[in-house]
């Protein structure tokens, strides 16, 4: 996809969504931090479900950690690979209590030695709680940016090298949660919805498919 129609695609996705935000639910960095590391294989609505009474009771460090892992265990244990998640949201907790005075740290670095914390969720919080012009690739984005011709590559660290080269800083911002959003509603897996899609005329896949 050449420079024209690359600024021309986000435009378009802008001028549908403005303002796009996550569909996890959440209050506060803290907050944040744990749906994203429970979202991992997991849909955002099965979280939402799970962490509405879990952040009922604990929106913070401290109180995860006085709640204790049976506990956090016993809320989540709907989304897959919940004891592994429970455990991590325990851990990463006591370190946001022993090294970041319970507070979520504001550096890649940081976020990324937390337990469960990958590249993809350090960028979700860096962009969605910091502001930060991040770009976490999931299998949405890995895939529109494929399958469009925006940001090819062949895994999903070249694909967020790709998106942050060729991305316009003016967009840049909230391109994560417009691809996300084009991913899981228009541009599906199974079949994309060409028919309503507001870039079609701009995507590789139109022109090879005749869609």
């Amino acid at each position: 996809m050449k420079r024209a129609a690359i600024d021309e695609f986000f435009r378009r996705l802008s001028a549908s969504n403005p303002h796009p935000q996550t569909e996890l639910e959440y209050s506060n960095p803290y907050t944040l931090l744990v749906a994203v590391v429970l979202s991992a294989q997991a849909t955002d609505v099965g979280v939402n479900k799970a962490t509405k009474a879990l952040f009922a009771l604990a929106d913070n460090p401290a109180a995860m950690v006085a709640l204790g892992e049976a506990t956090v265990r016993d809320h989540v244990k709907t989304i897959g690979l919940f004891k592994t998640k429970a455990a991590n949201v325990i851990r990463l907790s006591q370190i946001l209590l022993e090294k970041h005075g319970g507070e979520v740290p504001k550096r890649r670095e940081d976020l990324e030695e937390l337990p469960g914390v990958g590249r993809k969720t350090a960028n979700v919080v860096l962009n969605t709680a910091f502001g930060e012009p991040t770009i976490a690739v999931d299998t949405h984005i890995f895939r529109v940016s494929n399958r469009t011709g925006l940001a090819p590559g062949k895994d999903v660290e070249a694909v967020e090298q790709a998106l942050l080269k060729r991305v316009p800083k003016t967009y840049r911002l909230h391109a994560h949660h417009w691809l996300i959003l084009h991913g899981r509603y228009i541009c599906k897996a199974r079949k994309p919805d060409c028919p309503v899609c507001p870039v079609h005329d701009l995507c590789d896949y139109t022109k090879s498919h005749g869609a």
